[in-house]
């Protein structure tokens, strides 16, 4: 019987699967090349492959060590128990991008496990803390590709095997998440995480962080306080943040349309899984959900277990570097930076260890933030990267902003510096920034007896305004110190004109 809709309150449930693919330099059992490595992204279709991604007979795998600890270093980090006895473990199953017709993952004993950390409060929405069921190290698959390279259509469907046996890191929450915004502030906090663990490129279009909500709906009946409970549903391969909150939004409205229509409620094993058309922004039925036992898990024989001592925790511990909230924390209270600045800078690792560099050098913090965040952002843009890969050093940084606040340059010869400086850079240049400087003729003139020059031939060829500083309108000096730069072709420095020039007309 379908409930109007004053009859009945209804309660999102969501928990979240988030895949992260680990930017180590190969696979997870193999040597072959990782495609979630940098030095790996372009690689030709099924390059990366050996006898172990190819599943062939006789082969065995190697653990590999540094996705281990990358691994352990995000369960730090969601402060999770780390598991000081682990095993792997064989999850069946038969697809075309699977060629050993099973994973390698982690069933029982996770490497991580029994973690929690706090979403910060968005507007009128409060903190929330949303516990971490387990993290566990697996290997990736590879892609079903249903357009050739190059945009070709086909009709039958290709496999790329670059992806399969990349390090994948499975985080698992609890159903903590109420609502789409909660989802979406979750994935950009881990994805930013991750990123300054060194983890993963975190490139969302390639990929290297893929999110999967489990949702339901509790639907309470005003009249008599009945529960009703939808089934869950879990969305496969979301890849941006704009798709989980569609994905999430959508779902929650069709789960309650449903039980209106079908009254349908949740049953052990009433699971499914849906995909996400961008295009029509909507879900689709995949396939009913697959239970523990229909993949036949069983500890891998080729494996031996990972045991985790006290000493090799430490090593990892010891690598944990700054995280996110603390360094914000840091730019605010202590070097005075706006919650926006703050944001900015560290939304991006490396600009943020750029910027840690420059401060180190002794460079004010708002004064380094606003060369980072507008002098070299804008060049950033233009040339669609991030600031820390422009090639300009700390220490150059910090020598034009030496120059500038000392008045050796202006504010725009400082901007042409950085510019140039990027330039010199792109061509393999190192540069001494003070040569450049004189070089580009950017360096202001302070020497009095030139400057005296230029402002008595400023004032003779400018009687009224000349005549009208002295008569007390001090806004007409602005003409005249303009005068002095022309004449100067831009090399005075013009608060040194400028008080020359008071002094000469009102004395």
């Amino acid at each position: 019987m379908i409930q109007p809709a004053s009859d009945i309150t209804t309660r999102l449930v969501v928990g979240m699967e988030i895949h992260v693919e680990l930017a180590t330099r190969t696979k997870m059992f193999t040597a072959a090349g990782n495609i979630a490595h940098r030095d790996n992204f372009e690689a030709p279709p099924n390059s990366l492959c050996d006898p172990v991604v190819l599943g062939m007979p006789g082969v065995l795998p190697v653990i590999n060590k540094r996705a281990l600890e990358m691994s352990m270093l995000v369960g730090l980090a969601l402060n999770c128990q780390i598991a000081r006895f682990t095993k792997w473990d064989r999850k069946s199953y038969y697809y075309p991008d699977l060629p050993k017709n099973y994973q390698i993952s982690q069933y029982d004993l996770p490497l991580c496990h029994d973690g929690a950390v706090d979403l910060p409060s968005q507007g009128d929405s409060p903190a929330k803390r949303i516990r971490i069921l387990r993290a566990h190290l697996e290997e990736d698959a590879g892609k079903l590709l249903h357009e050739a390279p190059g945009g070709y259509a086909i009709d039958h469907s290709i496999v790329d095997l670059n992806r399969a046996g990349t390090p994948l890191l499975e985080i698992v929450t609890e159903p903590d998440f109420d609502t789409p915004d909660q989802c979406v502030a979750f994935a950009q906090m881990l994805r930013e995480l991750c990123r300054h663990l060194g983890v993963t490129e975190g490139i969302m279009q390639r990929g290297h962080m893929r999110f999967e909500p489990n949702i339901n709906v509790h639907i309470t009946r005003t009249s008599d306080g009945r529960v009703f409970k939808t089934p869950i549903v879990e969305i496969k391969n979301l890849n941006s943040f704009k798709a989980l909150h569609g994905a999430v939004t959508y779902e929650y409205q069709r789960q309650v349309e449903v039980w209106r229509s079908t009254g349908i409620e949740m049953t052990s094993g009433s699971k499914s899984t849906r995909g996400w058309d961008d295009a029509s922004n909507s879900t689709f039925l995949q396939r009913e959900k697959e239970e523990a036992h229909d993949y036949r898990y069983f500890p891998d024989p080729d494996l031996v277990p990972v045991i985790v001592s006290d000493a090799w925790l430490d090593e990892v511990r010891a690598m944990m570097p700054e995280l996110p909230g603390a360094a914000m924390a840091r730019y605010v209270e202590q070097m005075g930076l706006g919650q926006r600045e703050a944001r900015q800078i560290v939304e991006e690792p490396g600009v943020a260890r750029l910027f840690d560099a420059v401060v180190k050098l002794g460079v004010e913090g708002r004064r380094a933030a606003a060369v980072l965040l507008n002098n070299l952002a804008r060049r950033a843009n233009e040339r669609g990267t991030s600031v820390d890969q422009l090639g300009i050093t700390a220490l150059q940084i910090q020598a034009i902003d030496d120059m500038a606040r000392l008045n050796k340059v202006s504010s725009s010869g400082a901007d042409e510096l950085y510019k140039l400086v990027i330039a010199a850079a792109d061509e393999g240049r190192e540069v001494d920034v003070a040569a450049m400087a004189q070089e580009h003729g950017l360096l202001q003139v302070n020497d009095d007896a030139a400057l005296s020059q230029w402002c008595d031939a400023a004032i003779a060829a400018n009687t009224k305004a000349a005549d009208d500083v002295r008569n007390g309108k001090q806004a007409a000096i602005g003409s005249l110190v303009g005068a002095v730069m022309k004449l100067s072709k831009g090399k005075a420095n013009p608060k040194a004109v400028g008080d020359m020039l008071r002094q000469k007309l009102c004395p």
